[in-house]
């Protein structure tokens, strides 16, 4: 009994209780999509910082070292005379240091504003990600909310008809009823317990569906707690115009028109000068045995430098820049377009959410009545059969009639639930949940 004690205990502190807040926050923190959004971000740092790189000063190393086998000649008129004379040695040796440091860019300048545009691009990116996965994991606890209740309804009336088949079953033996009312009654029960088991399954299936969305280990054991699903009593309250400036759909839209008006300007860009500082010392050595850098006695070595600008100035290149602009222009156009569209998309989620919840809680309030009269009509039905002042076909009609109106119930309440989430989402509050 000890190690039966112990064992249990162990499977309870095994299971976690999860609250709607706890699996919100649990995805935040271990959903892979979010995780991956937040690399973006990391990403996207290095990337400004890569394309800061090109305009900070460039330094190269550099050293060679050459042997000679066959020193090059060079024939030599000298008064009328030509001769030949060597040049070089055998083994020459060099080491020298570049500079290159970008005066004036306009492409490299305009890549630094793009890049810093970019870091905000990854960072709404990546907030957009969490209210996804928000809405996500709110409708995954919520559909299996619902189906818990839905079996909780198939438990009570499994046990409702139990007891009608036990009293069938002695009437029977007494020869008060027919065989034919035991064998439907059997039937009745079969099917209830056949439907237990798929929702069962289905809850199983649910509950899996939802730790994957969280980024929980699927194997991990979770309860819901009951009072998450609540009833309903009246509507929360709707403005009048919705306010989109703050949403993370149109503020991202709002980067990728800057992203794409700074692509434009680097392409008009192409059509400046461009100036370059250089400059390069090198030191090199001559020898007429192995030598690297004068360590040759007999080895003859000198430096060198210069210092330079260069001036690129583009004259034409078949007008490909022209293309790259019109080409850019026509993603403005585009991205003008998915704005409208955008904003199209957002007032109607926001006005089919209204419509929705109103449904939703008249339905409510119809199928809460309905219930209650179907579990007022099963107990009279019920008694009535007990009595033999009603058939068995009437009694299996009203259990049937009230597991439905439970069950629509049940789905009237995750139907609110549901548009609820997309009320607060189109608000812009749906990290609101979180809390």
């Amino acid at each position: 009994m000890l190690l039966l004690g112990l064992a249990m205990a162990n499977n309870v502190s095994a299971q976690q209780t999860l609250s709607l807040k706890d699996a919100l926050n649990y995805a935040i923190q271990n959903n892979t999509r979010v995780r991956k959004a937040k690399l973006e971000i990391d990403r996207g740092r290095y990337k400004t910082q890569e394309v800061r790189a090109q305009a900070l000063p460039q330094i190269t190393g550099t050293a060679g070292l050459t042997y000679n086998p066959i020193i090059g000649q060079q024939v030599v008129d000298f008064g009328g005379q030509l001769q030949t004379l060597k040049f070089g040695q055998n083994w020459n040796s060099s080491a020298g240091v570049q500079l290159s440091q970008q005066v004036f860019n306009q492409q490299v300048f305009t890549g630094l504003q793009a890049a810093k545009s970019s870091e905000e691009y990854y960072q709404l990116t990546s907030r957009l990600t969490e209210e996804q996965i928000i809405e996500l994991v709110a409708n995954n606890y919520y559909q299996v909310l619902v189906n818990r209740q839905q079996l909780n309804v198939l438990d009570t009336n499994i046990k409702n008809v139990n007891v009608v088949e036990k009293i069938i079953s002695n009437q029977f033996q007494n020869g008060l009823a027919k065989r034919i009312d035991v064998d439907r009654i059997k039937v009745n029960l079969t099917n209830l317990e056949t439907q237990r088991e798929q929702t069962l399954n289905a809850i199983s299936q649910l509950e899996n569906q939802l730790k994957f969305s969280m980024g929980m280990p699927v194997n991990t054991q979770i309860v819901l707690p009951k009072s998450e699903l609540t009833e309903v009593t009246q509507l929360p309250q709707f403005s009048d115009s919705l306010s989109l400036a703050e949403r993370t759909e149109m503020r991202i839209l709002n980067v990728q028109d800057k992203l794409l008006t700074l692509q434009r300007k680097a392409y008009v860009a192409e059509y400046y000068p461009t100036l370059a500082l250089s400059g390069n010392y090198t030191y090199s050595s001559q020898a007429g045995g192995f030598d690297f850098l004068s360590t040759n006695p007999n080895a003859i070595g000198f430096g060198s430098s210069a210092i330079g600008l260069t001036l690129r100035v583009p004259i034409f290149n078949g007008f490909l820049t022209r293309s790259k602009i019109r080409q850019a222009d026509v993603d403005l156009f585009k991205a003008n377009e998915d704005r409208r569209e955008t904003n199209n998309a957002l007032n109607l989620a926001y006005e089919n959410a209204k419509i929705q919840l109103r449904n939703s809680l008249n339905t409510i309030n119809a199928q809460k009545k309905n219930a209650d009269l179907a579990q007022e009509i099963y107990k009279s039905t019920q008694n009535n059969y007990n009595n033999g002042l009603a058939n068995l076909t009437d009694l299996l009609d009203t259990e049937n009639s009230l597991t439905q109106a439970q069950n629509s119930y049940t789905q009237a309440l995750l139907n609110y639930k549901v548009a609820e989430i997309q009320l607060i989402k189109s608000n812009g509050n749906i990290k609101s949940l979180l809390q």
